[in-house]
């Protein structure tokens, strides 16, 4: 198993919790900042696993990944397993307005070309992604760690809340594993990254309500969605995701903002200005270790699901 720069952390808990070690390589820059990658020891004939998750610098990342991916290839690997635990351009996954591109499938693509054989991905924005991929994807999802989570709080009388339509799926998996209602949040985009509350669906009054997405990224839904649950008689919000993007104003608004608490993973690393008491993360390195596992050994990735 090899790691980039992206996420270090993660891959290190994924190496312990198989009992493997991670191998060299070296990730270096050139003084106009080209990409180079020394593999250090042979992977000629081996299966490969490449932990990278495409988070900020989001570029960078990508092509860190790519270039690895092309070396492994050139090296004669057998097999080249690409563990990404945050998929990023994921939004960009159909032509919204004319003229757009389609740049979730054009990523898909530029990870075939350069030699990767097989996906490993959590929570991709919208899960039919997978079928931009001519290559295995096992799409492994984050709401059972978070779901375990709460069910270990013993909150009362909660109620899950989707933050916009696109959620209402997510939002009914993990309120099947909560055993607990849903309500949904309608509200409408009048311009990117910009939401205006429209209405509340569903009865909240004096529950704790868990709002959950794929990923925060401005965390302008997020907070404005929990101050309009709180104004509507919501005894607590609480929130949660798979992905921390938190880009721009995030931390700010969270901060500010009615949210109790805000539950993420570690597909992406969270830097030391981005971690506060108001936000917990959570590990999906077990997650990832055994489904790395069931895959070199060939085993069903399907039970990871429950």
């Amino acid at each position: 198993m090899f790691s980039l720069n992206s996420n270090n952390e993660l891959a290190k808990e994924i190496a312990a919790a198989l009992g493997c070690g991670i191998g060299k390589c070296s990730v270096t820059q050139f003084s106009d900042g080209e990409i180079q990658i020394n593999i250090e020891e042979s992977v000629r004939g081996s299966e490969v696993f490449v932990v990278q998750s495409t988070s900020q610098p989001t570029n960078e990342h990508l092509m860190e990944l790519l270039i690895m991916i092309d070396a492994l290839k050139r090296a004669s690997a057998k097999e080249i397993t690409v563990v990404i635990p945050y998929y990023s351009y994921a939004r960009q996954d159909r032509k919204a307005r004319s003229r757009e591109p389609i740049t979730a499938k054009l990523i898909a693509n530029l990870l075939e070309t350069a030699g990767a054989t097989r996906i490993l991905t959590v929570d991709f924005h919208a899960p039919q992604t997978q079928g931009f991929f001519d290559m295995p994807v096992d799409h492994l999802t984050g709401i059972p760690i978070l779901a375990d989570y709460f069910s270990k709080k013993d909150l009362e009388n909660i109620v899950i809340v989707a933050p916009h339509n696109g959620g209402v799926v997510r939002a009914r998996k993990l309120a099947s594993l909560l055993n607990a209602p849903i309500a949904l949040i309608d509200r409408r985009r009048p311009e990117h990254d910009t939401s205006n509350i429209m209405h509340i669906i569903g009865n909240i009054h004096g529950k704790n309500a868990i709002i959950v997405d794929d990923l925060i990224d401005t965390a302008g839904t997020i907070t404005s969605g929990a101050n309009a649950l709180m104004e509507e008689g919501a005894k607590a919000v609480y929130a949660c995701c798979t992905h921390p993007v938190f880009s721009g104003p995030a931390i700010e608004r969270i901060m500010s903002s009615s949210i109790k608490e805000l539950v993420v993973t570690n597909t992406i690393k969270l830097s030391d200005e981005k971690l506060h008491n108001k936000i917990t993360a959570l590990s999906v390195a077990p997650l990832l270790a055994e489904a790395i596992e069931r895959i070199h050994n060939e085993k069903a990735v399907s039970p990871l699901f429950e």
